[in-house]
């Protein structure tokens, strides 16, 4: 486990059909947050696109589209990493849900398929991703710093398996970046961040974007609200709702180290015993011996 800290941007903006205005809020974000000293930023889901899945296929980009090239090298000028927090990239024969990390020096060093694809019906609306992307099959951990981070996207928040398997192959931050809907948001989201959080002793970063404020404006609205939690469930930042923001924060190994000491849950988790077929008991019936 590092010993150095991690200084982690934030970040948040409306994202829109407007390929080269979300282009704009992106590289500020990067430039903004390297300049108040972060080592790594994280951008959110559909930050660079953000319209129907249809319209987000359609536009799905590639490693030469224009926008990508623009974080390259506002990643290079900085000197920092990024990690472009997912977005429809077309590849020779599918679309995937992509998270990009780009080093410092501008080239890109990891990529992380989305593996839960946000497949529901929220508010009368129908979020059916698997019919234009397919799904990913493999977590991807990265090394910034001496720090070994996580990398996930969005829906995923919802399942845990896939935040205990990073934490134990040894992730200290988790990075969930998301285009969270409205609705799922105000229910669902702090309490599933922290959630990730406490039990896997690890600081989570999600970075999001947010609702323009005027009905129907956009494809459909998301919550915002971009968190850093940390080991022990506190809430380092909040974005709240601004149309434009990031903040960096900084993330120190030995609260992962303490957490997980107090509580050696990764330590103590028994796969085969889950695997096993559930006893059934029923209340109904009368004592019956034990052995």
């Amino acid at each position: 486990m590092s010993d150095t800290t991690l200084r982690v941007g934030l970040t948040q903006w409306h994202a829109t059909r407007d390929t080269a205005a979300n282009a704009e809020h992106a590289v500020r974000a990067v430039r903004e947050c390297a300049a108040g000293g972060a080592d790594l930023v994280v951008l959110p889901e559909n930050g660079l696109m953000l319209g129907t899945n249809a319209e987000m296929r359609a536009a799905a980009f590639t490693l030469a589209s224009p926008e990508i090239e623009a974080l390259r090298a506002a990643a290079e000028e900085t000197a920092t990493v990024v990690v472009l927090g997912g977005m429809k990239f077309r590849r020779a024969d599918r679309v995937t849900n992509t998270a990009l990390v780009i080093g410092s020096d501008g080239t890109i060093v990891g990529a992380y398929d989305k593996i839960h694809l946000f497949d529901a019906r929220v508010d009368g609306v129908s979020f059916e991703a698997s019919g234009v992307e397919r799904a990913g099959d493999r977590p991807l951990l990265v090394e910034v710093n001496g720090v070994t981070v996580g990398v996930t996207i969005c829906y995923d928040v919802r399942f845990p398996e896939l935040y205990r398997g990073l934490a134990r192959a040894g992730a200290e931050v988790l990075l969930v970046p998301a285009a969270f809907t409205r609705t799922t948001g105000t229910a669902h989201w702090e309490v599933l961040l922290r959630a990730r959080a406490i039990e896997n002793g690890a600081f989570v970063v999600a970075s999001a974007t947010v609702h323009g404020g005027e009905p129907g404006a956009d494809a459909f609205e998301t919550y915002g609200h971009a968190l850093a939690v940390a080991p022990w469930g506190e809430v380092l930042a909040d974005l709240g709702e601004v149309a434009y923001g990031c903040e960096v924060v900084e993330l120190d190994p030995a609260r992962v180290a303490k957490a997980r000491t107090t509580l050696p849950v990764l330590h103590q988790v028994r796969p085969d015993a889950y695997a096993r077929t559930p006893a059934r008991a029923s209340a109904d019936r009368s004592e019956e011996s034990l052995s």
